[in-house]
């Protein structure tokens, strides 16, 4: 018996006027339904919630960064501010010193109590006292 159905070589030529067949088959596609108008607005409506309230943390985060930023400057102008206060508290021990104003007293031509109270100078060779009149 001829080996026929299992080698090409074996096969029949084909015609080349003959084409192969077309099978035509219909499909049925399914289209899905649009989603309604009223489901369409509850997802719009989702979103633009989420979107505002992830606007407003934002601005809150903003706003904290701000007052914190604030904070600081204020806490270095404080520290600023507590150190020209010690200086300044030092100038004023160092100005108040008795002593230091007894001879600034003196070199302006100021008179100690001591030394026979008041004494007025007119303007005169004579120095009057105050306590006298």
């Amino acid at each position: 018996m001829a080996y026929v159905n299992g080698n090409l070589a074996l096969q029949p030529k084909r015609k080349q006027n003959q084409q192969p067949a077309i099978k035509e088959t219909k499909r049925l596609v399914k289209t899905r339904k649009s989603l309604p108008v009223q489901e369409k607005l509850l997802y719009l409506f989702t979103v633009l919630m989420c979107v505002v309230v992830a606007g407003v943390i934002i601005f809150r985060y903003a706003q904290i960064y701000d007052m914190n930023l604030d904070i600081k400057k204020l806490n270095s102008e404080y520290q600023t501010m507590n150190v020209e206060m010690e200086d300044l508290k030092k100038q004023v021990e160092m100005l108040s010193d008795p002593e230091r104003i007894r001879e600034l007293a003196e070199s302006q031509g100021m008179v100690s109590a001591t030394e026979g109270g008041i004494t007025v100078n007119t303007g005169d060779d004579e120095i009057k006292s105050a306590l006298s009149e």
